[in-house]
């Protein structure tokens, strides 16, 4: 977002202590999951093979054998206490995505709805319109803005509220790149901007202001950072206007990005890096917050200079430096789609981020409130924007401020269902790729419980 918006990895878990009904309803879910497993386990049926890995198969008939010959493919009743403790330790070998199936298969449909929801609220700390909305509505994640972040110990008493009145988990962001980009500056003085840190020539300065983003969030309770921006900007556009830009080539974008990621990761924040498919061409005097913005490169210079830093940090040899998220945004590029917006654009969502660049991460929109969301000239409501985006191959809608605004959304998309305009699959496949993201960084727990909620 703009700095013109309303003013194995060892990350933060939800907060501990007495939930209302969050870690008491995960338990039971995975309990009933793994119940599951072990049913289609024991059937041995064809259903059991696309849950399990090849490998988990030969765990548990070698079990089942116990060292001798094989005598089948099958499981045989009662289970021993060995095979027990297998199922119980199948997470350890489970791909996340097909675990996260299992928590959204037992949601419902309004849960499964609000999970991919990212909601902002007006008020200056926690309010009734944001518990209904995390609470009622089941909100996967919030975002907070500067005039939500005022002392340590507020911020970080409403942040861990947020957490116990979660059904699951949330996800909590802030856009926090440094200069004006700078939601903490109540708490902590104001940190280098994106231009700073390739002015420095310095990697280990990037690295440096990457620990302290991730210190500096995690202390308030926040776990996730719409950062670092990997637009690819001149001077005198946009982004580099704003002094958000790490570089005016991919190489000095990846140069950068690459440390100051990786040191946010490993220091437990979520990074997004945004604004797919790049906001580096756009003029210095738009905004998409307030006008409909257009980026005329060519076909060649899309694919050459603004989707590279974003190809290269998906495949990026280590970890830590992979996006754990990517922000779309509302910018129109003629050469490549002359009729939707990037974030609405089933070209760049899916065909290009997801089948060509092989991102099968979480995508999160740009605030579907701003103006920039337009077709045809025509700004959409909400409900619309929402629809759309999902359809298109994002996970997560950033953009409620409230609880009729999410209705609205909520009630768009089951309309869509309904008429059969959006695919059941495509939502269950983004709450999954939500619900996998919190598993990953251990927001959510990846292994069975060891006793009785």
């Amino acid at each position: 977002m703009s700095a013109n918006a309303v003013n194995p990895l060892p990350l933060q878990s939800a907060p501990t202590g007495k939930r209302r009904n969050g870690r008491k309803r995960i338990k039971p879910l995975l309990a009933v999951g793994l119940v599951l497993i072990a049913l289609l386990v024991i059937a041995g049926g064809i259903l059991g093979q696309r849950f399990l890995p090849a490998h988990i198969a030969g765990i548990v008939n070698s079990s089942a054998n116990n060292g001798k010959a094989n005598s089948g493919s099958f499981v045989t009743p009662p289970l021993s206490s060995q095979q027990i403790d297998n199922l119980r330790h199948l997470t350890d070998h489970m791909k996340e995505q097909q675990l996260a199936y299992l928590y959204v298969s037992r949601m419902s449909l309004d849960e499964e709805i609000g999970q991919i929801m990212m909601v902002e609220y007006s008020e200056d700390s926690y309010s009734p319109s944001l518990d209904t909305m995390i609470h009622d509505l089941h909100a996967g994640g919030v975002i907070m803005y500067q005039r939500q972040i005022n002392t340590l110990e507020q911020t970080k008493a409403d942040t861990t509220h947020m957490q116990q009145r979660a059904l699951t988990p949330l996800l909590i962001s802030a856009d926090e790149e440094g200069w004006n980009v700078h939601r903490l500056t109540n708490i902590y003085p104001p940190r280098l901007s994106a231009k700073d840190i390739h002015d420095s020539n310095s990697t280990t300065v990037a690295a440096n202001e990457g620990t302290k983003v991730a210190h500096d969030l995690l202390s308030v309770g926040i776990n996730t950072n719409f950062a670092p921006d990997v637009d690819v900007s001149t001077d005198d556009g946009y982004i580099g206007y704003d002094a958000r830009s790490f570089g005016s080539t991919p190489d000095d974008v990846i140069k950068y990005v690459g440390p100051y990621t990786k040191a946010m990761q490993t220091g437990g924040v979520i990074a997004t890096m945004k604004h797919f498919p790049g906001l580096g061409g756009a003029p210095k005097s738009t905004d998409p917050h307030a006008v409909f913005v257009t980026v005329n490169h060519t076909k060649d210079q899309v694919y050459k200079i603004d989707l590279a830093p974003f190809q290269h940090f998906i495949h990026a040899n280590d970890k830590m430096e992979q996006p754990g998220i990517i922000m779309s945004t509302d910018v129109l590029v003629p050469s490549i789609d002359p009729t939707y917006i990037s974030e609405l654009s089933p070209t760049f969502m899916t065909q290009i981020l997801r089948k060509e660049m092989g991102y099968q991460g979480v995508a999160v929109t740009d605030a579907l409130t701003m103006l920039g969301v337009q077709v045809n000239g025509q700004h959409l409501d909400l409900g619309t924007a929402g629809v759309m985006a999902l359809k298109a191959g994002n996970d997560l809608l950033l953009g409620p401020g409230d609880p009729a605004s999410m209705r609205s959304m909520v009630d768009a998309i089951k309309t869509a269902l309904n008429n059969g305009t959006l695919s059941k699959s495509r939502l269950d496949e983004a709450a999954s790729r939500v619900i996998a993201l919190k598993m990953q960084r251990h927001l959510l727990p990846d292994t069975p419980p060891s006793s009785n909620p």
